[in-house]
């Protein structure tokens, strides 16, 4: 099993990513304030990373709703029951903080879980950006707000129905 790490760029419409994993499994999706693209992928890029990539330009070119490559994310029992429950917000959708601590069976773990949400290191494949506040207006995106509505609208017109 090979643990070393492997980086490579992805160029999204709404800038560039940086796509971290091993040989098995993306670890680390972000968007990065980088201008150029550092490491393209090549040769020796690893399978789950082409992967990886394919999968996100088929999302931003709506043809994708769900994400099939592995990945693994690192954090507390109780980050991994919150990015679970992320997961369950389906395309085109939106929950609030609160949405997402009742789902977890913890009403009152709202701060926690924002917290929690905010840590999340899987952009987009973990649709943090599918929360809004209780009042539905857009909340904090480590991404910047400007990408987290531009990806909610993105997502909306590209519904299925």
């Amino acid at each position: 099993m090979g643990s070393s790490f492997h980086q490579i760029h992805y160029e999204s419409p709404i800038d560039l990513m940086e796509i971290i994993g091993t040989e098995e499994a993306i670890c680390s999706i972000m968007f990065s304030e980088k201008m150029n693209q550092e490491h393209p992928t090549g040769l020796n890029t690893p399978l789950v990373l082409n992967l990886c990539v394919q999968e996100l330009d088929e999302y931003f070119k709506g043809t994708r709703h769900e994400f099939t490559f592995p990945y693994t994310f690192e954090g507390t029992s109780f980050q991994k029951t919150v990015w679970t429950a992320l997961k369950g917000i389906p395309y085109a959708y939106t929950a609030s903080y609160k949405d997402l601590a009742v789902s977890i069976g913890n009403e009152k773990a709202i701060r926690a879980v924002g917290s929690a949400n905010g840590k999340n290191r899987l952009s987009i494949v973990i649709p943090c950006h599918r929360i809004i506040g209780t009042n539905g207006k857009l909340t904090g995106y480590a991404g910047g707000l400007w990408r987290k509505e531009w990806l909610l609208q993105h997502e909306k017109i590209l519904k299925k129905e």
